[in-house]
């Protein structure tokens, strides 16, 4: 073939999908729109009934949130013997792990601080419409009897069930799971060379189980529009408008911790924020949209390690760790607006000691969240603490689920940031990915990156993370 009939031979042009990133953002455009036609349409027939627009987006939404809640306890299971395990890896493991909760409660306390600040000078529970026959006791609550009993199983895998009109319904409590996955990790640790053959299995059963997930999450751009659709079209603005001065406090609240506070300790260590945030972007997206720190989870650690350059074997300790008990969102800001809102609502003075309570209930309590949607029983676990009517739950839920998607996000944000600062306070940061990261594939294959990234670096590189000196 002559080089004039080779330049005239068409090329191939191959069509590639947009970004997951982009996915996810048109699903959520394009459920707001469909979400505000069903609105239009409204309900049907003389019961009201949901019309075909709405149950058909809510059965989208649901499915999805449903797929995450399935994969969950395998996952929390397997990940948390794993990162056990990963910390034989890591010089100085016991600092590590020390640093990761100080600054968890550190971070915790700046949100609980900024959220009793927006209380006192938004005061939604005095700047609201909403009537007090809203007000009904929440299904289910939390008390510090019910939160350290159920820390200890009840079974192996934590499981629990019920009997109802639709047949044998199972549920499981994550915290529980944790516990378990804890006590099995240092276990087998303590077992040592025999215990190998069992932590392999784990590691491999993590993989197929962290594949499944993968596989669910490619779904996120239809169950963002499925569930963004179900809550537009469910909830619009009726419900929304007499407690727009708390969900507005609520999101002012989030927006200073995320686009505020982080930056600052990210400064305060020497780090960008532009490049944490372009960085960590896809697991908040998506963390905003499923509502689950630990649906989000496999995401988060990706990023933390890919984009953001914190060493895998203390990415996969402090990741994991911080998606059952990291709740800035939900166990921190949330609670504090709540609590305030329900107390002006009634008519309750709340004193200094009342404020350093719910900062107390903040730091210690964020693990009864256990990493799933809602914040219910934190929000409960706070106001039974205070002594404040638990009817006032009854207030908020109408709007939770739209409260709960900003809420998650700066959950999985802030369980990005902690091994982020910790890794670069310890001088174990690879700063040049963290500068130069950028999450423009998510579903590469981990083997691929790890020869890639092997086949980049020298042997003293393969080394163990060290510690700072």
């Amino acid at each position: 073939m002559s080089d004039r009939e080779s330049d005239d031979t068409p090329t191939r042009s191959r069509f590639r999908f947009p970004s997951f990133s982009v996915q996810v953002i048109g699903g959520l455009v394009l459920g707001a729109i469909l979400g505000w036609i069903a609105l239009r349409i409204g309900p049907v027939g003389a019961d009201g009934d949901p019309n075909w627009l709405t149950e058909t987006l809510d059965v989208i939404g649901s499915s999805f949130v449903g797929l995450l809640r399935a994969i969950v306890p395998p996952l929390v299971f397997t990940a948390i013997v794993a990162s056990i395990a990963n910390l034989r890896n890591v010089n100085n493991a016991a600092r590590l792990a020390g640093q990761t909760l100080l600054w968890f409660a550190i971070t915790a306390a700046i949100s609980v601080a900024i959220g009793i600040a927006l209380g006192l000078i938004v005061q939604p529970g005095v700047n609201t419409s909403i009537g007090a026959e809203h007000a009904e006791t929440p299904g289910r609550t939390g008390t510090w009897v019910d939160f350290l009993t159920g820390l200890l199983p009840a079974n192996f895998l934590g499981l629990g069930g019920s009997v109802g009109e639709d047949g044998l319904n199972v549920s499981f409590n994550v915290l529980q799971i944790v516990v378990i996955a804890l006590v099995i990790g240092i276990a087998a640790l303590r077992v040592g060379r025999k215990a190998e053959p069992f932590l392999t299995f784990n590691a491999s059963a993590l993989q197929i189980v962290q594949k499944v997930l993968w596989w669910i999450i490619r779904l996120a751009p239809l169950g963002t529009l499925g569930l963004i659709g179900n809550a537009v079209a469910t909830y619009g603005t009726d419900l929304f408008a007499p407690l727009a001065s708390f969900a507005g406090a609520v999101y002012l609240g989030l927006a200073l911790v995320l686009f505020a506070v982080y930056p600052i300790l990210l400064r305060s260590v020497g780090l960008p924020a532009l490049a944490y945030f372009r960085g960590a972007w896809p697991a908040i997206q998506l963390a905003f949209v499923s509502r689950s720190s630990i649906g989000t989870l496999p995401v988060t650690e990706r990023v933390t390690e890919r984009n953001l350059g914190v060493p895998r074997a203390y990415a996969s300790f402090a990741v994991p760790l911080g998606a059952t008990t990291k709740m800035d969102g939900c166990a921190a800001i949330y609670p504090a607006i709540a609590a305030i809102f329900v107390a002006q609502f009634y008519g309750i003075e709340l004193s200094i000691t009342d404020y350093l309570l719910i900062a107390f209930v903040s730091v210690v309590g964020s693990a009864a969240t256990a990493g799933l949607t809602g914040a219910i029983v934190m929000l409960t676990l706070t106001l039974s603490t205070l002594g404040l009517p638990l009817e006032g739950v009854g207030l908020l839920l109408a709007i939770d689920p739209i409260l709960d998607m900003g809420r998650t996000a700066v959950n999985v944000a802030g369980q990005a940031l902690v091994p982020t600062i910790v890794a670069k306070r310890e001088g174990i940061l690879d700063e040049e990915r963290y500068r130069s990261g950028r999450a423009e594939d998510l579903f590469t294959d981990d083997d691929a990156d790890a020869d890639t990234a092997n086949a980049d670096r020298t042997d003293d590189d393969r080394t163990p993370v060290p510690a700072r000196a």
